[in-house]
């Protein structure tokens, strides 16, 4: 089932993040259990990352999941920084959420992925993760924007005058 060492870091990092990331949007946000689990998420996450780039057995080459490796550092980049730097950042809240929301969505995507290279043949192989990665994308969409309600400003109705 494994296939080398890097591959078995891969794998437990993957699954790690995924609860972690599950635990920290279904839970409340802000509070010492999201900040803790929180960055236990990014650890796994730049483990999962950084560990793909190690792993070839699909394409033979680098190709079209390392890249998408790059595009979750990014992510994870632009839902961190924001927090980091959150004094000189208007509406960081904003950026950290729809950034870490979307970088869990796309390990949720890149699961199915990786699920369906162990039981698809090639020829059904591409098709399959194309579907799957649509339907967690609307899926994700749905669930973000739905969630991200709370951090919209109120907005009070005028005075009548």
């Amino acid at each position: 089932m494994f296939h080398s060492p890097i591959g078995l870091v891969h794998l437990v990092s993957a699954l790690l993040a995924m609860v972690a990331g599950a635990v920290v949007l279904l839970n409340r946000k802000g509070s010492p259990l999201h900040k803790r689990i929180g960055y236990l998420y990014v650890a796994a996450m730049l483990a999962v990352n950084a560990t793909a780039f190690f792993i070839y057995r699909v394409t033979g080459h680098f190709g079209v999941f390392h890249w998408f490796a790059l595009v979750s550092l990014a992510s994870m980049a632009g839902g961190m920084v924001p927090v980091l730097v959150r004094k000189h950042i208007s509406g960081w809240i904003y950026w950290h959420y729809y950034f870490m929301s979307w970088s869990v969505v796309g390990l949720y995507a890149a699961f199915w992925a990786e699920t369906f290279t162990r039981v698809l043949p090639m020829s059904r192989f591409w098709p399959a993760v194309v579907v799957a990665t649509a339907g967690t994308m609307m899926l994700g969409t749905v669930l973000i924007r739905r969630n991200a309600a709370h951090l919209l400003p109120v907005r009070l109705p005028k005075a009548a005058g």
